[in-house]
């Protein structure tokens, strides 16, 4: 195995997230109503990408959810294609809304009790790496991407149906302690890092990076 290759295993994946665990407990009350709670920014949500609440979401920044139009795919990949240009205006777009949806995600999955900001990042750190289109993005991969990714959209589904089961879990072990089981957090952490990871390789096309088949960042 060639020492480039090494080097570039051990390098951090160009998109990562971190959520805070809340040491200080979570709200009761607010837990038990979460999904009344959460119905107006699903609709702001809803209105910025012409989407709603999804649980089958694999394919964008989000793996459970929150399902948008509002992400640049096929303008990107146009002008990936034609012109080896990735405007930065386009990215910054992207990875905001990528930012609002783990923000909407994590209030959703009960992870934190802070109602989602449009703006500000709260605790839900998720950056992604603007890539220079032409050294580091081959024109032609967007094409298959969704192909080459179709191991990962297996794995996540059977990660996402496990995730539902242990939300529900977690939703009466925050009503009964006011506590996060801490496993499950990192479960549910872990799956939305993997599924970042696959929207970046695919859909947000911003690294032609392969994404690991892993939890961890």
């Amino acid at each position: 195995m060639s020492a480039d290759y090494m080097d570039q295993s051990r390098a951090s994946y160009p998109a990562r997230l971190d959520i805070e665990y809340p040491e200080e407990g979570l709200n009761r009350l607010t837990t038990l109503f979460r999904i009344i709670l959460a119905i107006p920014i699903f609709v702001v949500i809803g209105l910025l990408g012409g989407g709603g609440p999804n649980t089958q979401q694999i394919g964008e920044a989000t793996w459970i959810v929150v399902s948008t139009s509002g992400f640049l795919v096929v303008p990107t990949l146009l002008m990936l294609l034609f012109r080896r240009k990735y405007p930065r205006w386009w990215f910054d777009w992207n990875l905001e809304l990528s930012r609002f949806s783990t923000r909407v995600t994590a209030y959703f999955l009960l992870m934190r009790d802070e109602y989602p900001s449009t703006d500000e990042e709260q605790a839900v750190r998720l950056e992604l790496d603007y890539p220079d289109a032409e050294r580091d993005l081959n024109r032609w991969l967007p094409l298959i991407k969704w192909l080459l990714a179709v191991p990962h959209y297996i794995v996540l589904t059977i990660l996402g149906i496990i995730a539902m089961v242990l939300l529900v879990a977690a939703w009466f072990a925050i009503l009964f302690t006011g506590r996060y089981p801490r496993g499950i957090f990192r479960y549910m952490l872990g799956v939305n890092r993997w599924a970042l990871r696959v929207a970046a390789y695919v859909w947000l096309l911003t690294t032609d990076r392969y994404p690991p088949f892993s939890f961890e960042e």
